[in-house]
């Protein structure tokens, strides 16, 4: 009798949105390390430095900076150089967030 491998356990839905939720606040935190890139950041949101904190908790404002990030080329690359990941990691996050692109959730 041959013996089997163990079965990897899925993700659950919650797992994968916690880990998306981690991969954004650290491309907030990679944002906010730079004065410069912080700058650009805030007047393309029009977010304001004081409300970044509250707002860090809100899926979807996290979708928007992983956005925000794949939207410029070179901050991608560069975060994910920095962050050890590969770039398409950034747009699996943002699903994982907010869904697909386009999707409105309705029926």
């Amino acid at each position: 009798m041959k013996a089997r491998k163990p079965r990897r356990a899925r993700s659950s839905s919650r797992e994968v949105q916690d880990a998306a939720g981690e991969l954004a606040v650290a491309a907030l935190a990679f944002i906010a390390g730079e004065p410069g890139r912080l700058g650009y950041f805030l007047a393309a949101t029009g977010i304001g430095p004081e409300s970044i904190r509250a707002a860090a908790g809100d899926p979807a404002f996290l979708a928007g900076v992983l956005d925000y990030v794949a939207g410029d080329e070179l901050l991608l690359i560069s975060f994910a150089e920095q962050s050890g990941i590969d770039p398409d990691d950034v747009g699996r996050a943002r699903e994982a967030l907010a869904g697909p692109r386009g999707d409105t959730g309705a029926a």
